[in-house]
Order: structure tokens, then sequence, then C-alpha cells
């Protein structure tokens, strides 16, 4: 079984399976919604049909084996071994004997055919035309054909190239577990965006971690996962599945850890350091490393970034150390701090033949200079770094990605001009798309100046989820949107990911798997959303709802697909109404942000932090203070006011619980554990469907004095009070809490319901 298929875990044996399962389900729904319906002479009568149905579709398989399919395809591309090792799996679940031919017998053999090819490639060119097979004429890099022959017997999957096929193949395994071979009709799909990457904090070591603070369980937890070939095996094979391209790993200075740099050998680092544990491991090994895993990860088309942050140096006291060793300094004018880093590029190129590039932000730890100061050093270091390397390996591609951060587009573009125009280097610029929180709106307004500046020039995305970290989220409709609403002309892609999490393997589950589940199977249908829907956008739910099928037979596919969405609104619809631009200001799974010892804050968001925040600029929501403005002037507010947010929030809610609550008791465990998950998601939505409403009477209390408006607030933050005890009731039986996260300090439920607590008495003992 391939860890990275979401669809490989409990697959029905066959459609008809998932029909009498779904048929006997809503039956029992039925009599449960309606105690009146006969199960007496009547219910038998079914039951015998039932049963007799069930007898007859096993005499069936006994008498009409499912046919042989030959596969035939190049299998010396890693690619398409992969995409033929998925199909095989498929189609064994589907009960098909399956064998293998060359080309040149591509339809000799009886029975089935699968033909995996390449649209260029000539060898089957009479082949195709003596079944009338034509794939697309504007197939794209990575897009791809699926053709049946009008005899259904032979299926082509024909790719751009080896990442189309493979592509191709993953989709035609998928439909093959969904249905079956037969149904497979003519698809034709081109990537929506070139360019789909994730964003993954990578701690090296304890001595160079992703986050200056470093503070995280997340990254304390996964310094030795990052070590773990079996770990990026399984996580590549995910983002291959999920239609991601590109893994890029963020960290302060992953120099030490990865190369040896001449001159400064005394900085790299021997061995692993996590907390009070020593991994044993010479440099030597650790290139070994990375080296099979970006090697691995271009087996899948997934290219390898590393990015980092700037200027920071490596000390005997860690990355935070004013000064490194071999005398190197933080400063951006030491000269001997400038050729370390512009070695250390230099020699990440050299070092690892398939690292697909390397990304910079300007800016970080700078100091107080001038834009183009900034620039220079940059330049000075990854650019000239670059321009070295590129002299010694001239036919090499390579991709510069600068971040756009505390720097802007004119300045970055004139002082890298030598390295922009290198034909074999790709140089992209990078924006913080959605500022901390893609689930706030699917309209983000922040980079209107940064467009203007762009000139025709294409750009990524960095897209930041630091709001979803513990339960499996999952609403396509959300995603879909947003996806859609990226500027196509200007947008090359996307990396999506975090800065306060580390995707590794989880660690807060109360029931965990040995080794530890991977985040990205955890959480395979929130990642394989954002990567399958940037790839085809026209991807439908029914798609979806499909999938959820095939890996969780036990309960009616439609209705969980749902429940999930409902409860994920959650996120987007709070977010997008209370609105804490950078990751450090706001965390929706805990109401806070990060704390402030100097106002002796906790960070949590009290009724009084709802009533002055703002909403999101990409929304039309009113905030409190405005809508009572206009409600006691006797005006017509406009926009989506409070009041509604909160009744949207909580139709939302009462939806997916009301689908929730209509489910049978479930055996399988993931499937148990991801009802939970939408269960807390939908009470954290009441809860704070409650809290704006509360919030909003408080406010109208203190300006209005009717007494009726201070009733209202107290019932609704009593209620938002039930609604926090039971979200974190449903959260605390799945996972460990408390656990500190590396933007917002510890999230400790337990603590934090004496502060839900706490708003009641703010409604009880206002003064207007």
């Amino acid at each position: 079984m391939n860890l990275g298929d979401p669809t490989l875990i409990n697959p029905p044996t066959s459609s008809a399976t998932v029909t009498a399962v779904g048929e006997r389900e809503n039956s029992a729904k039925q009599h449960r919604d309606n105690p009146s319906l006969p199960v007496g002479n009547a219910g038998w009568r079914f039951r015998r049909l039932a049963i007799f149905l069930v007898c007859l579709l096993g005499l069936s398989r006994l008498t009409h084996a499912a046919p042989e399919v030959t596969i035939v395809a190049d299998d010396q591309q890693p690619q398409v071994a992969f995409a033929v090792q998925e199909l095989e799996a498929a189609l064994a679940k589907r009960e098909h004997r399956v064998s293998h031919a060359p080309f040149d017998q591509a339809t000799n053999t009886k029975g089935a055919h699968i033909i995996l090819t390449t649209a260029s490639d000539a060898t089957l060119t009479s082949t195709m035309r003596s079944q009338d097979i034509t794939p697309s004429d504007s197939l794209k890099p990575e897009g791809f054909s699926l053709r049946q022959s009008s005899d259904r017997q032979t299926t082509w999957v024909i790719g751009a190239d080896a990442a189309g096929v493979m592509y191709g193949g993953l989709e035609l395994a998928e439909m093959i577990r969904i249905s079956d071979l037969s149904a497979v009709g003519s698809v034709d799909q081109n990537p929506h965006l070139s360019f789909r990457g994730i964003k993954f904090n990578c701690p090296l070591d304890d001595r160079t971690p992703t986050y200056e603070n470093h503070n995280g369980d997340s990254e304390a937890k996964n310094v030795l996962v990052m070590w773990d070939a079996s770990f990026w095996k399984a996580c590549i094979d995910n983002l291959a599945h999920f239609r991601y391209n590109s893994l890029s790993l963020w960290n302060l200075h992953p120099f030490p850890s990865m190369v040896r740099v001449p001159g400064f050998e005394s900085i790299a680092l021997a061995d692993v350091v996590a907390g009070k544990e020593t991994r044993k491991m010479s440099m030597d090994e650790k290139i070994a490393f990375w080296r099979e895993v970006m090697r691995y990860a271009k087996s899948r088309n997934v290219s390898v970034h590393v990015v980092t942050w700037n200027i920071f140096v490596p000390g005997p006291e860690g990355i935070n150390s004013s000064h490194g060793y071999e005398g190197l300094t933080p400063e951006n004018s030491d000269p001997k701090t400038t050729e370390y880093f512009r070695k250390s590029v230099r020699q990440m190129f050299l070092t690892y033949p398939n690292l697909a590039g390397i990304g910079l932000t300007a800016g970080e730890r700078m100091g107080n200079i001038s834009k183009e100061q900034k620039e220079m050093w940059a330049f000075n270091t990854y650019g000239q770094g670059i321009l070295n390397a590129v002299a010694e390996e001239p036919d090499r591609k390579f991709t510069l990605i600068h971040r756009v951060h505390e720097t802007d587009v004119k300045e970055i573009t004139n002082v890298f001009a030598p390295v922009i125009q290198q034909p074999k280097i790709d140089f992209l610029l990078s924006f913080k798309y959605a500022k901390g929180h893609v689930f706030s709106s699917t309209i983000q307004p922040f980079a209107k100046k940064y467009l203007k500046q762009l000139d025709g020039q294409k750009t990524l995305w960095t897209l930041r989820n630091d709001d979803n970290f513990f339960f499996r989220w999952g609403a396509p409709d959300f995603v879909r949107e947003f996806i859609r609403n990226l500027p196509k002309d200007v947008t090359t892609g996307f990396y999506y990911g975090s800065d306060g999490y580390v995707w590794g393997r989880e660690f807060l589950s109360k029931e965990p798997e040995s080794p530890r589940q991977l985040e990205l199977d955890k959480h395979w249908y929130h990642w394989m959303l954002w990567g399958r829907i940037a790839y085809n956008p026209d991807l439908t739910n029914e798609r979806f709802a499909q999938l959820l099928g095939v890996r969780f037979p036990e309960i009616p596919a439609d209705d969980l697909f749902t429940a999930w969405q409902e409860a994920s609104m959650t996120y987007p619809l709070t977010t997008g109404f209370h609105w804490g631009a950078l990751d450090f200001e706001w965390f929706i799974e805990g109401c806070r942000s990060i704390p402030s010892a100097a106002k002796n804050e906790s960070g949590f968001h009290d009724v009084d932090r709802f009533i002055s925040l703002d909403p999101h600029p990409g929304t039309d929501n009113l905030s409190i203070p405005k809508y009572v403005d206009a409600v006691t002037a006797g005006k017509t507010p406009k926009g989506t006011t409070p009041v509604q947010v909160s009744q949207q929030l909580q139709t939302h809610a009462d939806k997916a619980l009301k689908l929730l609550d209509a489910f049978p008791k479930v055996s399988d465990n993931e499937l148990r554990q991801t009802l939970g998950d939408i269960r807390a998601m939908a009470f954290l939505g009441k809860y704070y469907g409650h809290k704006i409403l509360g919030s909003t009477e408080v406010a109208l209390y203190r300006r209005t004095k009717g007494k009726s408006h201070q009733d209202k607030a107290i019932t609704e933050l009593t209620a938002a009070a039930k609604s926090w005890e039971r979200y974190t009731a449903t959260a605390k039986a799945q996972y460990i809490n408390p656990v500190r996260l590396n933007r917002t300090g510890v999230c400790d439920w337990k603590a934090l319901t004496a502060e839900v607590a706490k708003d009641v008495e703010i409604a009880r003992t206002t003064v207007p």
C-alpha cells in the first residue's frame, strides 16, 4: 500500500457494494427519522432480496472474473513507473489480473489494455491512428489526455511529457477506484497554475532552527523527523498525488546542516541535535541524505527549493548568537559575513545537482538601512553566489526566488539585473498574498500596489495558513473560489503552508500510530484540495465526494462532504470578520494572539477585542462600531452586518451538526477521528457565532443604555461559553493540550475556558 494515496484506505470491492451500503444506511436513517415505517414482513422481504442479490453478485464473480489488463508503458521513466504502480494497485482492488507488454506489442495480447505514452512518442502513432485516438492538440507541460478505443478495450494515457503521463495515470487510477476501467471517457487536463508548491518549515537542528524564537512544540518534535528518509518518501508521494510540483524547505540558515563551505569548514555541523538527543551523522552522510531526497522528489515531478531569511548567522550558542564561528557577525557591512553567505550559496548549487533553486528574504534582520542597501547585500551574497556557480555549470537550470518583503520590485529588478539576464536562471518574485491567513476571504486586496510594480513580470504567491493546525479542514468551494480569484495574468503559482507550524509528523494525537502519522496523511483532504484545485479548478464536488466514499464507505459520502465543508467555513467567516493580519496577531483555534507581558495581557481575544478589531478589508463585513453607528442613527447598515455573520456561522455549524448526529456509530478509527474534528470545528463556529452577536449587543448597550441589549448580550455570551466547553471537550478527547505554538505561544484550552467565562462578566458589569 502506498502511504501517499488517500484513496487506498478501505476501498470498496465494487461499486455495487458502495450502493448496497448506501441503501442500507439510508434505510436505517429513514427508520430512525420515521419509526412508523414497516420493519416486519416488508423489512424481511427486503432483507431476503438483499441476501439474494449479494449471493448473485458472489456467483457472478465466480463465473465472470474481471478481465486481465495489460499495461504498456516505458517504466524506465520514474514518473511513469510511479503511475504504473498506482494503476496496478487500483486494478488489483477491482480484481483485474495485470500483465505488462513492451511498446512493440502494445495490442498483440488479448483483453483490455492501458497504454501510457507521451504525445510526442512516434512509436505508437500508427496504433493510435488505427484506433482513431487523438489527444488534445493544446496540451501544455504536465497536461494529459485520457482516451478509450471504440470497443472500450484500450485506454490511452497521453501526456505532454513524463509528468503529464504521471498525472494522467494517477487520474485514471483514481477513476478506476471510484468506478471501474469501463467507465473512463475522454478527459483533457492542463495545469491551471504551473507552480504548485508547499511551504515547509524544516528544522534541521536545534542549532539551525526554522524560526528565530525557536519555541514551538511542532518544531521541537520534528527535528529528527527531517532526517528520516521514509518520512520524505511518503511526504513526496503525497505531493505527487495531490498534484504539487514544488517542495520549498524554509530555514533561517540551512547551510551549516547541508554544505561544507570552503574557507568556513568549521561551521559545518556534525551530528543532529534535537533537545537532549543527539543523532550521530557526519556532514558527508547529511549531504548524501539530501541528495537522495532531492533525487526522489524529482522522480515524482517535485522540484526542491531551499528558502532562507536574512541576516542570520550560526554561532556557538545557536542561530541567535550575536557572534558566530569564524568571527562572523550578523552585520550587513561585515565583509566576512558577506563572503560566507556568497560561498554558501555557491556551494549549495554545486553540492546538490537536483536542487531546483534557492529563495531569499531581504529585510528580515538587516537593520536600519535603505532598500537599495538591502538589495546590494542580497545581490553580493545570493546573486553573486549563483552567478559564480553558473559560471562553473553553465548548462544547469536554476531558480532564484526573491521575496518582496521590506523592499520593493524596482530595487530588486535593478540590482539583480545581471541574474535576471542569465538565460538558464528563472528569476521569480514572491509576495505574501493573504498576509498570515488564507482562511479569511477569497478576495485579498493586499497586493494592489505590488501588482502595479510588476510591470508584466510573473510572480509566486506566498499563501499562509496560520489558522488551522489541529483539525482536519475541508471546504472545496472556498479553495476553488480563492484559486480562481488569483490574478491569472501575472501568477506563476504559489507555495502554501505555515510559519507557525511544522507539517512533519503529528505529535498531538491521544491515539498515535507508530511511527506517528504524517501531518499530510492526517490532513490529506485539506492538502489535496489546494493542490488538486490549483491543477484543475474545474474538479467537481462530486469527485471529492466520490473520493470520500471510497475512503470512508461506512457513511453516506455526500453527507460527509457537506458536513465537512459546512463546519470548515468557521475559519474564513470568523477571520473574515475578526481580522489580525499577521500570524502572531490572531489564532482562531485558541481565540488568541501572542500575549503581551508588558501590557499584562494573556493573549485571549475578549468581547472588547471583538468590538475593536476591524474586519478583513477584502470582505464587505461591517465592524461592530460602524454597525452600532448606523443602527443608532436610524440608518440601514451597508455591507454584511455582525448579526448576519453570526447567523451565517450558526447556520453552517447547525447543518454540520445535524448531519453528524444522523451518522451511525463507525468502526474505522480515521473516520471516527475525522468526524470528531468536524464536530469540533462546528462547535467552534457556534462559539464565534454567539460571541460576535454577544459582543455586538454589549456595544449596543453601551451606546443606547437599553437594558434589553445587556440581557441579550448575557444570553449570547453564556451560550458562547457553553459552545466553547463543547468545542474543547470534543477537541481534548482527541488531542493533547496545552501546546506551545511558534508564533502565538501556549494554547491551553482549559486555561482559556476561564477567559471565555469572563466575557459573560463583562456583559453583566459593563456600564453604558
